[in-house]
């Protein structure tokens, strides 16, 4: 590797362009390149057409290109030489390399690494000097757990930052002890990254900073903070909160910008993630194998992985969330309060801010909230207390059901929601069961007199309580829910519910003129309007046609799948969560489409077999059988298969008895619907897709196109690596020498399980786009078009 010094020692752009221009009076040197047969014979790495670069052309007044030298020449760096020789357009070797138009150098060379270290080292201490001061809301640091308390004095107190988040008191107390640093008090809970702190006295402490602070743990640096109680002192002055983050600034940190410039923003965020795809694919592939035919490309379009179309603008830019979560906690200065954190549990931040002046939240979301926030202060059940993970009132969650129409109008936003679905979550652990029936009764009489107190009054179609345990508000699909019935006034009487059947608890939203029934934890996109365009745009990139079979992974209430049904042969949806699948089953109904199914499973445990069933025919049946002939059959059978719960294993026996007159003779297996042509809509969470099923949507031949949507660019750059990289020769071989799978970032991870794939046509990133569905905030969906 070149040193820091001999790297600033190499020649500028300037120099190198002008060593690289042939000079009119100077005869060309002799081309050592070998013939075209001779390089068409070598073909390892890259082939390309015999075009003359700018340089190389008789006319001395071409102006070079400004691209000629500023990428090495990968084959160059593998194999130590390169067939083109002279008339290569990329670098070979770091003198010869050049800065590139944007003032950038290649990242693989010695001074984008260079480059790279100094941006990470800046952004590392950008990073440390905004820890500032911790700001802890909770008495976690007191005398109940037996360990002794903070007391009153917390100048003598300090805040660890950037510790394990695995760690707790015990394991920081042997840090401590380890780095000789004595201290009255200790305390870290696992899954924050900061521990607690207090010294006996001045000189303690001082000793204990100077010892901690910039202690390397885990390759990361200590940081030592200050501590702020969460409630005003005794004589009423306010804690020195002008550090922390507004609800806004936490929840919405793009809202001062204006809207052209979020879309910039966004723009260029996706435009680095197709960068790393294409870094990473290069990483990725086999050592004696050509790189894929997009990356060599990709130099032609500055690096990306495909052409990104451009971004898709929200029509509705404010109040535009259908669905708002809601914690319950204590405010800077000690008030009870609903809204949302003002940072992450681990680091240390549980201060909870009202949703005041964020632009994302409807008018209507915020009104409940209140309304919940002044019960919350009259009830005799506490809160829930992270620190000590104990308390009953956890979180409120509000989904709103739109109208059917189309709104491109800020000022509609609150005008268009029809239905209302509360869902409170609590944890009834050891509390008596007579005092929650009373407080529940209670709620619900609060919930629907400031409905119908408000102006206009709210709309409130369905109040469920969700009883979850674990420590995250984050519940499983299926934890227990309970319907509580809504007082119709203050007499006591109650909205027409003739059972308390949870399949009541819903309610509905229109996607392009369908009506969906959307249950209490079934995944439905948060902003409706903007969802339109988002399938809209999946749809119109599939080749989809009346023998495509069309598989919706990851389907959640079957929006996709079902707005894409009438340009398909059939739809298959999968799903995990059982009431999601429920409710894609009776959306399908709703809308009077037949030629759906879902599925209630992991996509990685079907996926194969699913493939398998509709697609393994060979050619000669798909010639002796027509699909325009069929197309009509499958749709008039198809209402029996959506009804049905079980994999597709025996589908033969949904298809109608006089579909199969005369034909006796034929293999059983004809009978089933097949399609010729097979496309994947993949939405998947923001983990992204599982390993197999990444492993059965690239193994299985048939399936040449591919729609990747993703809320997470991150996670699908990581799963475009072992989608779109060669196969390894060897597959299945464990490298021992590579570092724990628990540090690796995604795309490393994704690297290494690219080693392990099977032999198998990888996938080309063919265009993307971005569609934004959370304006104010920097998350934007991300469209991906692959196909082989």
């Amino acid at each position: 590797m070149t040193s820091s010094s001999s790297v600033d020692e190499l020649p500028s752009a300037a120099e190198t362009l002008t060593s690289q221009i042939p000079s009119e009076t100077t005869a060309a040197p002799i081309d050592p390149t070998p013939s075209s047969d001779d390089v068409e014979s070598v073909g390892d790495k890259r082939k390309r057409d015999d075009e003359k670069t700018n340089l190389q052309s008789s006319d001395p007044n071409v102006t070079p290109s400004p691209w000629f030298k500023t990428s090495l020449c990968s084959y160059f760096r593998r194999q130590g030489s390169c067939s083109h020789g002279t008339t290569c357009k990329y670098a070979h070797g770091e003198k010869e390399l050049r800065q590139k138009p944007d003032n950038t150098w290649d990242p693989t060379s010695e001074r984008g690494k260079k480059a790279k270290m100094s941006e990470n080292a800046a952004k590392s201490a950008e990073e440390e000097e905004e820890v500032g001061d911790v700001m802890f809301t909770e008495e976690m640091m007191d005398d109940n757990d037996g360990e002794g308390g903070v007391g009153g004095d917390l100048s003598l107190s300090k805040c660890l930052v950037h510790l394990p988040t695995k760690w707790q008191s015990d394991d920081l107390k042997t840090f401590l002890r380890e780095q000789g640093v004595e201290y009255k008090f200790a305390k870290k809970r696992r899954g924050m990254m900061v521990g607690f702190l207090t010294f006996e006295n001045a000189e303690q402490l001082q000793n204990g900073v100077e010892i901690l602070e910039g202690k390397n743990v885990n390759n990361k640096s200590l940081k030592i903070a200050d501590v702020l109680p969460r409630t005003a002192d005794k004589n009423g002055a306010k804690n020195p909160a002008a550090k922390l983050k507004s609800a806004r600034e936490a929840v919405t940190p793009l809202a001062d910008l204006s809207y052209a410039d979020q879309l910039e923003q966004k723009k260029a965020s996706i435009m680095q993630m197709l960068k790393k795809l294409t870094r990473n694919a290069r990483k990725a592939c086999p050592n004696g194998k050509s790189l894929p035919e997009w990356v060599l490309q990709s130099r032609e379009i500055g690096g990306l992985s495909c052409k990104l179309e451009g971004i898709i603008e929200s029509p509705l830019t404010n109040g535009y969330r259908n669905k708002c979560e809601f914690s319950t906690g204590y405010s800077v200065e000690g008030k009870l309060t609903v809204g949302f954190m003002l940072g992450n549990f681990s680091a240390g931040v549980t201060a909870v801010e009202e949703a005041v002046n964020c632009p994302n939240i409807s008018k209507l979301a915020c009104r409940y909230a209140s309304i919940f926030q002044s019960f919350l202060e009259k009830s005799r059940l506490p809160v829930w207390n992270r620190f000590k993970s104990c308390g009953f009132w956890r979180q409120l969650t509000v989904r709103e059901g739109s109208k059917p129409g189309v709104f491109s109008n800020d000022e509609d936003a609150d005008s268009r929601i029809a239905e209302v679905m509360l869902m409170v979550q609590v944890c009834t652990t050891d509390t008596d069961e007579a005092e929650v029936t009373t407080e529940f009764e209670e709620l619900a009489k609060a919930f629907a007199e400031g409905a119908r107190a408000s102006s206009p009054p709210l709309p409130l179609t369905v109040l469920v309580v969700q009883d979850h345990v674990g420590i995250s508000n984050v519940a499983p699909p299926d934890c227990p829910l309970r319907l509580l019935p809504i007082p119709m006034s203050d007499n006591g009487t109650h909205q027409d519910q003739s059972t308390n059947v949870l399949a009541e608890a819903r309610i509905h939203d229109h996607i392009n003129n369908l009506r969906f029934s959307i249950s209490p934890t079934a995944f439905f996109q948060v902003n409706t309007c903007a969802a339109e365009k988002l399938y809209s745009l999946a749809g119109d990139w599939a080749d989809l046609g009346p023998d495509t079979l069309l598989f919706d992974v990851c389907c959640g209430t079957g929006t996709i799948g079902l707005t894409l049904a009438h340009r398909v042969g059939m739809v298959i949806g999968i799903e995990m969560n059982a009431s999601a699948v429920s409710d894609a089953e009776r959306n399908a109904k709703i809308n009077g489409i037949s030629n759906c199914k879902f599925i209630c499973s992991k996509a990685e445990d079907v996926m194969s077999s699913l493939l398998t069933e509709y697609l393994d025919v060979s050619e000669t049946e798909e010639e002796a059988k027509p699909l325009s002939d069929d197309f009509d059959k499958q749709n008039s059978s198809a209402e029996e298969i959506s009804n049905s719960e079980d994999v597709p294993s025996n589908i033969q026996e949904v298809q109608n008895n006089e579909h199969k007159d005369s034909s006796s003779s034929e293999p059983e297996r004809s009978g089933k619907p097949q399609f010729k042509n097979v496309v994947a809509i993949v939405d998947p969470p923001r983990p992204g897709l599982h390993p197999d099923v990444i492993k059965a949507l690239r193994t299985h031949p048939r399936l040449k196109t591919l729609v990747y949507i993703s809320c997470n660019p991150e996670t699908l750059v990581a799963n475009a690596i072992e989608l779109c990289t060669p196969s390894f020769e060897k597959m299945g071989q464990e490298n021992k020498g590579y570092r724990r799978q628990s540090r690796m970032g995604t795309a490393a991870l994704a690297r290494h399980r690219a080693r392990k794939m099977p032999a198998s046509e990888p996938f080309k990133p063919v265009k993307a786009m971005a569609v934004d569905l959370f304006p104010h905030t920097d998350h934007c969906e991300m469209v991906m078009l692959l196909n082989r």
